[in-house]
């Protein structure tokens, strides 16, 4: 059966026949391929195409897909069990790795998703600090929890509006948002401050130099928490994560995607100070019935252990002469465009200038040139985000022949293209 009619049948029996919206090719027209398997850098659709992969499922696939001993250690777990609803040995391991990573990270609690990481440690922060009101900035994504799907005003820091249909106004009264790469002024109202290190999830946008350190300070100012949310750049930036590479230490974390090795799992943890308000040390309630489950503690554990000094260096490596490369077969070929890298992090924008905020990303990620760009590639076994607001994501299997086979793509792209 092909993608085509895949995506038909999926249609009657799924909304929008995806399960998660992006995948739906609305932003970039067309129809969606549907992955019948993947290997290394690559996936293969049910019409028999190979596409040399940057999604790599929006950033779990840090090995590359499919990995040996990633296989190997969640088919041994399956070989047990699949879960149990009791604690396992498996969560300790794993718990002890990611605090031996992370300095300043003292205790974390497993659960299933990034968004509840995001959603659990902002009521921690309210439980813990006694305060209601939450900041986070214009741009950034936490997860599809109510109080996090604000909207906010164009350039100043505003009362959240909600940001989506079925949000109640009440959901979000207490979230306040603010321009990226903008220290707001807090006050003993706020709880938490929650920030993507690096914001991932518009296009890819910079923190400006003294933005976190900024935060950092305005935080101890008012005796708010500092969040960083690294469910995209933990353990992908450095080993011990953005407040590694950046040198600024939140007071709480939120982890996912590469801890998981490609299975559902999220994190979060910091101070034992902050963490023992948490059930059922504290009153802060939490729960999952699937919460450490053994499958993914044991693809984390085997992707964690492969993460060595000597692996961040090449995945930056790789991720600069991709950068640098695209750069100039784009530009080559006559399109404008800049592509922002924050170690092995990249984005990729058409215009002039790599943008700092959420309003700068939306006008450059709006301009209409992504969705050629992005099918132009497809046609020649290349598959970027189908959305202009994702970041890349190079893997460790993307070696030199494979990234210089996706720079001659983007040539052979870009001089397909035509902008008006």
């Amino acid at each position: 059966m092909s993608s085509a009619e895949l995506f038909a049948r999926a249609q009657r029996v799924i909304p929008g026949g995806v399960n998660s919206p992006v995948r739906s090719f609305r932003s970039v027209g067309g129809t969606p391929y549907f992955v019948e398997r993947a290997e290394g850098p690559y996936v293969y659709d049910v019409d028999g195409r190979r596409y040399i992969d940057y999604v790599q499922s929006y950033g779990p696939g840090i090995l590359g897909h499919a990995h040996p001993k990633v296989v190997e250690a969640v088919t041994g777990a399956a070989a047990a069990g699949t879960t149990y609803g009791a604690p396992t040995e498996a969560e300790v391991v794993l718990a002890e790795m990611v605090v031996d990573r992370i300095a300043g990270l003292e205790s974390v609690r497993f659960v299933s998703s990034g968004t509840e990481a995001t959603m659990s440690t902002i009521r921690l922060a309210r439980g813990a600090t006694g305060r209601n009101r939450i900041v986070k900035f214009a741009g950034c994504y936490h997860g599809h929890a109510d109080a996090l799907l604000a909207a906010g005003g164009s350039g100043v820091a505003s009362q959240g509006l909600s940001g989506c249909d079925g949000v109640t106004d009440g959901a979000v009264v207490d979230t306040v948002v603010a321009p990226y790469n903008v220290v707001p002024e807090l006050d003993d109202t706020v709880a938490a401050v929650i920030v993507e290190p690096v914001a991932a999830n518009m296009g890819l946008v910079a923190p400006v130099p003294g933005f976190l350190e900024g935060l950092r300070a305005a935080c101890d100012a008012a005796g708010a928490l500092l969040v960083f949310d690294e469910v995209i750049t933990g353990f992908r930036l450095a080993a011990g994560g953005a407040a590694e590479y950046f040198g600024v230490t939140p007071d709480l974390w939120c982890f996912g995607k590469v801890i998981g090795g490609g299975l559902p799992v999220g994190a979060f943890g910091g101070r034992w100070d902050v963490m023992d308000h948490l059930a059922p040390l504290g009153g802060v309630y939490q729960a999952g019935t699937l919460s450490g489950n053994p499958l993914a503690m044991a693809a984390g554990r085997a992707t964690l252990e492969l993460l060595d000094a000597d692996a961040h260096a090449r995945l930056t490596a790789t991720a600069t002469r991709l950068a640098d490369g695209l750069a100039d077969a784009l530009t080559g070929s006559g399109l404008t465009a800049v592509l922002p890298r924050v170690g092995p992090l990249l984005g990729l924008f058409f215009g002039d200038v790599p943008p700092t905020d959420f309003d700068e990303a939306q006008a450059l990620a709006d301009n209409g040139t992504y969705p050629q760009v992005f099918h132009a590639l497809l046609e020649r076994g290349v598959a970027l985000a189908p959305g202009a607001y994702e970041a890349l994501f190079p893997s460790l299997a993307h070696d030199d022949e494979v990234i210089e086979a996706t720079i001659s793509a983007a040539a052979e792209a870009a001089a397909s293209v035509r902008v008006a």
